[in-house]
């Protein structure tokens, strides 16, 4: 068995400047450290799989959040600097914070039966901790690189990287 890869969000709507909900340049940082990460594991035969914020015109979230990653838009496209590691079949659209809900993650990661799972990407607070959250409830081996994840806050980070590994149960690295 292998490892798998859940790279969440990291989708021109929010490292692109310019859209609605541009995570900053600080978040852009970890980008060098997905690709090192996505290449290692991608050696190691590890299975990735890119988890994206795909919202539909009239989504409900958009009463917490701006319009954001609609369907249809470029928002949703993984960004270039990771379109090397992206394929047809390795996309999970979702409309909601974590992975699993209205998706087929759940039946994909069962299928691939992984020694752990590594969560990478933005945000830290949001969809990271909330994909992690039914990970672990799934009892996965969870595993969090800090480096690999940022969010809009930076105590909003720190808060939900203690959360990941405290309360959830990940090993953040």
């Amino acid at each position: 068995m292998a490892n798998v890869v859940l790279v969440i969000d990291m989708v021109q709507g929010f490292l692109e400047p310019g859209h609605n909900l541009y995570c900053g340049d600080d978040s852009r940082s970890i980008i060098p450290n997905v690709q090192a990460l996505l290449e290692r594991e991608r050696r190691d035969g590890s299975s990735i799989l890119f988890i994206s914020d795909h919202h539909d015109p009239d989504d409900l979230e958009f009463q917490v959040f701006p319009v954001h990653c609609v369907k249809g838009t470029e928002e949703p496209d993984v960004i270039p600097e990771l379109s090397d590691f992206v394929t047809e079949s390795n996309v999970v659209p979702k409309n909601r914070y974590s992975g699993f809900f209205n998706t087929d993650l759940d039946q994909r990661l069962e299928a691939l039966n992984p020694d752990k799972v590594i969560l990478c990407g933005v945000c830290t607070d949001i969809c990271v901790l909330h994909t992690t959250s039914d990970a672990r409830n799934r009892d996965y081996s969870v595993e969090v690189p800090a480096n690999c994840v940022a969010t809009f806050d930076p105590d909003a980070h720190k808060w939900a990287l203690g959360h990941l590994e405290k309360i959830l149960g990940a090993k953040v690295l």
